[in-house]
């Protein structure tokens, strides 16, 4: 069972529940701190890491970028856009594994993420 680590600044719980929600029982996860939750990933003792921020890349994935690189991680959505299905398939697909994006838009992000991610085939 693949793991998700909760970071960011806001809506953990809330995430925590849409993972819940359009994981299919595929995934378990855990709200940590920020620094804790990156580096939980880059340990390998999670797969993936989701948070929010109300910019969607400051707050949501700071300690991510610092730990893991920014070519891990993407700002899925921020104030006035939101990524397309497309552009979240495509970074699964380029191997990102630490994503950010606003509260506002994280059950659109969360259900299409986690549709990506179980479709991924590991």
């Amino acid at each position: 069972m693949k793991k998700i680590v909760i970071g960011g600044q806001v809506a953990k719980t809330e995430l925590g529940s849409l993972v819940e929600k359009y994981a299919n029982g595929a995934f378990t996860w855990e709200v940590k701190s920020d620094l804790d939750a990156a580096m939980a990933i880059k340990s390998g003792a999670v797969d993936y890491y989701v948070g929010a921020c109300n910019t969607g890349g400051g707050g949501a994935l700071a300690m991510a970028i610092a730990l893991l690189g920014g070519d891990k991680c993407v700002s899925l959505g921020m104030p006035g856009k939101t990524l397309s299905v497309d552009e979240i398939k495509a970074s699964v697909a380029e191997g990102k594994v630490a994503f950010g994006f606003t509260p506002q838009d994280m059950e659109f992000i969360i259900s299409n993420l986690m549709e990506c991610l179980l479709n991924k085939g590991e």
